[in-house]
């Protein structure tokens, strides 16, 4: 035996009234265990004394049952190591005559492994502050700190929705106090709770639009009216016409097209929000920090004088998705409502995360990073672009290239989606479809569009791809 695993744990359901003894139980349990492959080759099993000791059985039937195995060459007796399942040919030994019948393996193909991955969600992780975090969170992973190991503030702790509220009236122009602000592990999540809190209404979303929220709202009961764009963003026109007293849109950078809401189109947004009793606009703001060309223009909730905008944003775009810290400020009708009906719910932030938050806040690491990733991710978009620019037809088009962290690029070369995306793996390229931001995917089928997320890449795998995507799509051999 060259190689010796942990010790597993058996649990077998064994019954002492059965006219089968006990010691035949166990055996037949770990057989099947091995032969389906839920025990493999080399792992140790318990001892058994211990083993006797946690099913609460005598020794002897331990003993009788592993002799029994070994007779039959499933698990072999090492000295003064123990026992250990031999390396038997596993799943084809197990039978349809065997008591469980239908066993559901996991699939365990391996995912295709690209040489470059134009994702459109993760960060550049290289460039993360590690030093200032690990600093900070032995700060705060300390005896003096132990409440913070407790629950807390149902919309999470004040001292940190005091300094979002503070950053953003500085860089969004949002009005509210710390108290409208609720803390939630997740767009995702405060989205489903905000279904709660605006219930019995019909909803209306950007078509194209962010699909994850589309899911999210239906899931939950919503009736969804998509309204399609021009190149101002949502076309309030068809939401006038609409029976939506909701709408989600994404003003500062639409997604997935990238334009950004001119102020005329706000103000008429505002406008329908404020022409009846209970509508509501949710505006995400959810990468308002990387804008690379004109003014910043004013949130909705800061130019709302009517209580009608829900502000949603997120830590994940500009400091790492899996911190999981969004949140949302709630106009007083609805935080007044959710005092009222969530009373009991408790905060899904881990209260370290938000001391850590805070501190990463208030100590200004927040600022420096964010200003640090805008020029890194302004680079990476301008050698993106270049680069396509360089290499592509001029008929190509790049849309959405003003603000965020990916741009939606149409090939005009006659291929399907479907195509784009296999071509591109074929020189070891992943790309996305922008299909799947439609309402009615089939919509976009004529006219095919792939999104190049560049958060992830550096400038030099940005520059060795596109020549490569130029290949897959415009070669004569393709």
């Amino acid at each position: 035996m060259t190689e010796v695993f942990s010790m597993i744990e058996l649990t077998p359901v064994l019954n002492s009234k059965s006219q089968t003894p006990l010691y035949v139980q166990l055996y037949e349990y770990i057989k099947k265990e091995i032969k389906v492959g839920n025990i493999s080759s080399g792992t140790k099993l318990p001892s058994k004394r211990k083993l006797a000791s946690y099913l609460k059985l005598g020794q002897n039937t331990v003993e009788a049952a592993y002799h029994q195995l070994v007779a039959e060459g499933y698990i072999e007796s090492v000295s003064r190591a123990g026992f250990f399942v031999c390396n038997v040919q596993q799943n084809v030994l197990y039978s349809e005559q065997d008591t469980i019948e239908h066993i559901t393996k996991p699939d365990m193909k391996p995912e295709k492994v690209y040489q470059f991955d134009f994702n459109h969600i993760g960060v550049d992780v290289h460039h993360f502050p590690y030093a200032v975090y690990r600093k900070l969170i032995n700060e705060i992973v300390q005896p003096e700190n132990a409440p913070f190991l407790l629950i807390g503030h149902a919309q999470g702790e004040l001292s940190l929705r005091t300094e979002i509220a503070r950053y953003l009236y500085q860089s969004r122009g949002v009005r509210c106090s710390p108290e409208q602000i609720l803390l939630g592990s997740g767009t995702q999540y405060l989205l489903t709770l905000l279904c709660q809190l605006v219930a019995n209404k019909e909803f209306a979303m950007e078509d194209p639009g962010y699909h994850r929220v589309r899911v999210i709202l239906e899931r939950n009961g919503v009736s969804l009216t998509p309204i399609p764009l021009d190149e101002n963003g949502i076309a309030v026109s068809h939401l006038e016409q609409s029976s939506a007293d909701v709408v989600y849109v994404t003003p500062s950078h639409q997604f997935p097209c990238g334009m950004v809401m001119p102020i005329s189109r706000r103000m008429q947004l505002l406008r329908w929000a404020a022409q009846k009793e209970g509508r509501y606009i949710i505006e995400d703001d959810y990468d308002s920090e990387f804008r690379y060309t004109g003014k910043p223009i004013p949130s909705l909730q800061g130019l709302d004088t009517e209580g009608k905008v829900i502000y949603i944003s997120t830590f994940s775009k500009a400091l790492m998705p899996s911190l999981r810290v969004s949140y949302m400020v709630l106009p007083m009708p609805l935080l007044e409502r959710y005092r009222q009906s969530h009373a009991l719910y408790t905060q899904t932030v881990s209260r370290l995360d938000q001391e850590i938050l805070r501190k990463f806040m208030v100590n200004g690491y927040w600022d420096k990073h964010v200003n640090k990733m805008r020029i890194l991710y302004r680079k990476k978009r301008d050698t993106l672009v270049s680069s396509l620019l360089r290499f592509f037809p001029e008929n190509t088009e790049i849309i959405g290239q003003d603000s965020g962290l990916h741009i939606l690029l149409r090939v005009n070369n006659g291929m399907s989606e479907e195509e784009l995306l296999s071509s591109a793996a074929q020189k070891g390229i992943k790309v996305y479809p922008a299909s799947i931001y439609y309402a009615d995917q089939k919509s976009q089928r004529s006219s095919p569009m792939i999104v190049l997320g560049f958060a992830t890449l550096t400038e030099e795998e940005i520059k060795a791809a596109i020549p490569l995507l130029y290949e897959a799509y415009f070669s004569t051999s393709t």
